[in-house]
């Protein structure tokens, strides 16, 4: 009797575990859809995710769909080749994907994924993509902090200039 080789049922599973547990740790996960990238623009767009701490994942739909309803996320029917973003930092993730689409005639095409729990669609993920990231947000607020003392110093000196006029 033919049947499938126990092994590559484990072998799925196992991808399927792998994928499950990257699941748990992050703040999105998104779809695409790399119709129409070559080997070299598949290996630039995993060497930047990678560069900028994300995961790129290949798998069958029906493992991933497998993998993100074992994780207790919610999901959309996936149809066609899919490549799973998995990242802990979804804005970084959106921006590479978003910057990396611009310079290759639009693919990889985002599907939709989660964010925060949320579901979102290719148009949210282009919002993130516009979004400062954690960093950048993390910078501009610094530089607020130090204009704070300067704008005190201005209002002093404005006072103290506007107390002497008056004498």
């Amino acid at each position: 009797m033919k049947g499938k080789p126990k092994a590559k049922q484990s072998d799925k599973q196992i991808l399927v575990d792998s994928l499950k547990t990257q699941l748990g740790d992050a703040q999105a996960v998104y779809y695409t859809d790399f119709t129409g990238l070559n080997v070299k623009r598949m290996t630039e767009l995993r060497r930047r995710l990678r560069k900028a701490g994300v995961e790129y994942v290949v798998i069958k739909n029906t493992l991933a769909l497998r993998a993100v309803n074992e994780s207790g996320l919610v999901s959309q029917r996936l149809k066609g080749p899919t490549g799973v973003v998995v990242a802990k930092d979804g804005i970084t993730a959106a921006k590479v994907l978003s910057d990396f689409a611009k310079e290759n005639d639009q693919r990889p095409a985002v599907k939709g994924g989660i964010y925060e729990g949320n579901a979102v669609d290719e148009a949210m993920v282009k919002k993130l993509a516009a979004l400062p990231n954690r960093e950048d947000a993390l910078s501009i607020f610094a530089g607020y902090l130090n204009s704070i003392p300067m704008m005190f110093a201005l209002a002093l000196d404005a006072r103290k200039t506007q107390l002497e006029g008056s004498n």
